[in-house]
């Protein structure tokens, strides 16, 4: 769905994917929060944005440093960029926001590899009462793009979870 857009296209897309969580999130009276590695807090940024955040938007954690995802979000020490690190991050965050949906987005922007993976790799996860679940994406395009691409990603994610409910 994201290969072929423009930035502005996938800025557009982004924002009408927030709004829908943002009424999803109204219509069911349930908290939505963000834990952030890659995107550094893009996800937070299109959900506070939408209508009435304030009232369905718990917040956001930007984990960058692997050593603030093993304090704040209790992820266990180790490599950041994998599954595990994914859920342990959204698992962590809903507790410390208690938030009842939360999606969590771990990965490598690029230019270089980064632990053995690939620029473009990605990790999104979504916590929520029925449990967690993660995807594995390969980006193409610059650091950047990637970005712009995992927060996508991450905003349908959140969106088709809370459309479930």
């Amino acid at each position: 769905m994201t290969g072929d857009m423009t930035d502005g296209d996938r800025a557009g897309i982004a924002g009408e994917i927030a709004e829908r969580i943002g009424g999803t999130a109204l219509a069911h009276g349930l908290s939505v929060a963000v834990a952030e590695s890659l995107t550094s807090g893009a996800i937070a940024a299109q959900l506070g944005a939408a209508a009435d955040s304030s009232v369905w938007f718990a917040g956001g954690v930007v984990a960058y440093a692997a050593e603030t995802k093993f304090r704040v979000l209790n992820v266990d020490p180790g490599p950041v960029v994998n599954a595990r690190c994914a859920v342990q991050m959204a698992k962590g965050c809903a507790d410390l926001l208690g938030a009842d949906v939360v999606v969590a987005v771990t990965g490598v922007g690029g230019p270089d590899p980064e632990e053995g993976h690939r620029p473009g790799t990605v990790y999104v996860a979504l916590s929520s009462s029925d449990g967690e679940v993660v995807d594995q994406h390969r980006f193409e395009g610059d650091p950047s793009e990637v970005v712009e691409h995992a927060t996508l990603a991450a905003l349908e994610m959140l969106l088709t979870a809370l459309a479930k409910r």
